[in-house]
């Protein structure tokens, strides 16, 4: 059993993001029940756009075949991501993630609870290419992390292996992948996952 405050792993290849909120509640009933609303809030995709703000990206939630869904996510699933620059061709103007794992766990002598949400880059559903549609390439990872730590809830956001996409069949995608990482990378998007794990915690009806 893992410690939520290090079930992150460490960087292997490429830049690396971190972005993390907290908010600490003035009761431990209170903290149990904000942690069960930002699980509900992290496992309903196609709201993160209203939380993290409208210059964020848009998600949505899809299934195997690209078709869209509306129930909590589940391992298999895929984002289907619209982000604030130019679309993928590959990806038909998005860029694609699939769910690698779903994990959660408590320790109640600890008082700790989690839940892990795992994606990477993956083909877009809707077609048969099974080339990667996303602007890093298929070693990438990145966790959504909702932990109560006593009294404590956090909601973290964390890249990992990031890389450019530049195994693409269009000299567009090759070009706009390294555009879009690059700047990823020097911490662009950072802004973007703040605004989103704030909004997973906040206390603010949705």
């Amino acid at each position: 059993m893992k410690h939520p405050d290090n079930i992150i792993p460490e960087n292997q290849q490429g830049a690396k993001s971190d972005n993390s909120s907290s908010i600490t509640l003035s009761s431990p009933e209170e903290a149990l029940n904000h942690f069960q609303l930002c699980r509900d809030r992290l496992l309903r995709v196609s709201q993160w756009h209203s939380l993290a703000g409208q210059a964020s990206a848009s998600f949505t939630l899809t299934d195997a075949s690209g078709r869209q869904i509306d129930r909590q996510l589940q391992k298999g699933d895929f984002f289907k991501i619209d982000i604030p620059a130019p679309g993928s061709d590959s990806g038909e103007g998005f860029d694609w993630v699939q769910v690698e794992a779903v994990e959660e766990d408590v320790n109640e002598n600890e008082n700790w609870e989690y839940i892990l949400v795992k994606v990477c880059p993956a083909s877009n559903p809707e077609t048969p290419d099974r080339s990667t549609s996303h602007f890093f390439d298929e070693n990438a990872n990145s966790y959504f992390l909702i932990k109560r730590v006593n009294q404590t809830v956090t909601a973290e956001v964390h890249g990992r292996n990031e890389l450019p996409n530049t195994d693409t069949e269009t000299l567009k995608d090759k070009i706009r992948n390294t555009v879009i990482a690059i700047g990823a990378m020097i911490g662009i998007s950072s802004a973007q996952w703040k605004s989103l794990t704030e909004g997973l915690i906040s206390k603010e009806e949705d």
